[in-house]
Parts: structure tokens; C-alpha cells; sequence
């Protein structure tokens, strides 16, 4: 198994590789040929590997949390008759093939320079996709760790992970698709958005909330963004 590796750090919360990475054969295998690079690990010790200039994404997981992208193939399928999502190339256990969605994410250098227009886009790409997905069809419960739904404003199809490097750009600034929706499912809107706002914090200077809500059309929900945010932050939580 070869490796290889990025050079890059950590951005607010979100971890690149900073080292070599070794590169699983499937990897290899899917590339056939291709210039293979990691751009992105999780705390679950997931890799995200891209072919070529990102044409193309290979997801890996340990085996003990494989199942988490049969669960996300599931949903890219279902949602991407709606939104722009990545369409799924293959699977197999512990790996996920999709193709790449124009775009920047959302913590990319250039909006790391430009906060209130990712803030924003962060914004109107949640307001097209809860406008987009169909409630009454959507074969998804909640999302995993919202344990409850108590008096909701707006039910909607949530990301479930609605941090903002799930976000993706065009360059000049206009939401351009989402990424990450293995937690997709219905639930109130703001659970959602009490978690887009927060992450704004991790990965930006200032404070962009109001810029993110205004350009999803909705005034702060105080009780609301309280509630969704304890349960995130809850141990057994995202």
C-alpha cells in the first residue's frame, strides 16, 4: 500500500491530512492510473481520497463504521433526483466512489478570506435544499442525534451535518451543491441551522451569524438554536 499525503493542516474544525496517508488498494484500483491525493480525515478515522483534480472522491472507513456509507449512498441517490449532491459511481464495503460537484467547500482559502459571502451562500444553499426535498417522501427519520422534534417551526429534510465545509461554491460566491449527507433525515429546520451558525464560529473570524440567516430568509429562533445546539453537543452526538 503506497501513501500519500497533503502538506495542509487544520482549518477551524475541520482536518486535512498533514502527513502521508497510506492509499488502500481499492484507491488505487478506482484511480487506474490517476494522480491520487487525501484532502480530508475525520475523527472517525475516515479518509476522503480524490482522483485526478477532484473529478472523482473515493470515502474510506475502518470497517467498524463502513456501514455509515451504505447509509450515505442511500441518501445521495434519493436526494440527488432533487438537489445537486454527488451522484454515487460505486460502493463496496468500507468505500464510497462518487464524482465531484463544482465548487469550492465553504472553508476553502478563498471564502476563509471572504466569511460573509460564504456565510451567506452556507444560507441560501440550506434554504434550497429544506425548499427542495420532499417531506412527505422522504423515506429517512431524523437525523441521528436529534433524539426529539418538540413544537417545530418548519419540518423539512435536514443535512444533518450542516457544518460549513458541506457547503460548496462556485468562485464567485453563489451555493453551488452540498456534501456529507449521510445523517440526512426530516426534522425541524433549525436543526439545521442552529449548527450552520455554530460552525461558523469554528471556521471563520468575526460573527456571520445574522448574514447566514438573513440569506436563508429567517429571523434567530434563540429558544430554538438552544435546544438543537445541546443536543449536538450531547456525548453521544455528532
Amino acid at each position: 500500500m503506497r501513501t500519500v499525503g497533503t502538506g495542509r493542516g487544520k482549518v477551524g474544525q475541520v482536518t486535512f491530512p498533514s502527513g502521508p496517508v497510506p492509499v488502500p488498494d481499492v484507491v488505487d484500483t478506482l484511480a487506474a492510473g490517476r494522480p491520487v491525493s487525501a484532502v480530508w480525515e475525520n475523527e472517525l478515522g475516515g479518509v476522503t481520497f480524490a482522483i485526478g483534480a477532484g473529478a472523482e472522491y473515493v470515502k474510506t472507513y475502518p470497517a467498524e463504521h463502513a456501514p455509515l456509507l451504505i447509509d450515505e449512498a442511500v441518501r445521495l441517490r434519493w436526494a440527488g433526483r432533487y438537489i445537486a449532491v454527488p451522484h454515487v459511481l460505486g460502493e463496496g464495503p468500507g468505500w464510497l466512489h462518487t464524482a465531484g460537484l463544482p465548487g469550492r467547500s465553504a472553508v476553502d482559502p478563498l471564502w476563509s478570506d471572504d466569511p460573509e459571502t460564504a456565510a451567506r451562500a452556507i444560507g441560501a444553499g440550506l434554504r434550497a435544499m429544506h425548499d427542495a426535498l420532499p417531506v412527505a417522501d422522504c423515506p429517512f427519520g431524523r437525523p441521528s442525534w436529534v433524539s426529539d422534534v418538540p413544537d417545530p417551526d418548519r419540518l423539512v429534510v435536514c443535512h444533518g451535518d450542516a457544518c460549513s465545509p458541506n457547503t460548496l461554491l462556485s468562485d464567485d460566491g453563489v451555493f453551488v451543491g452540498h456534501v456529507d449527507i449521510g445523517d440526512l433525515g426530516v426534522a425541524d429546520r433549525w436543526a439545521d441551522l442552529a449548527i450552520a451558525t455554530m460552525s461558523l464560529d469554528w471556521n471563520y473570524p468575526g460573527n456571520y451569524e445574522a448574514a447566514l440567516l438573513d440569506a436563508y430568509g429567517v429571523a434567530r429562533d434563540d429558544e430554538r438554536i438552544d435546544y438543537y445546539r445541546s443536543l449536538w453537543d450531547a456525548p453521544e452526538s455528532g
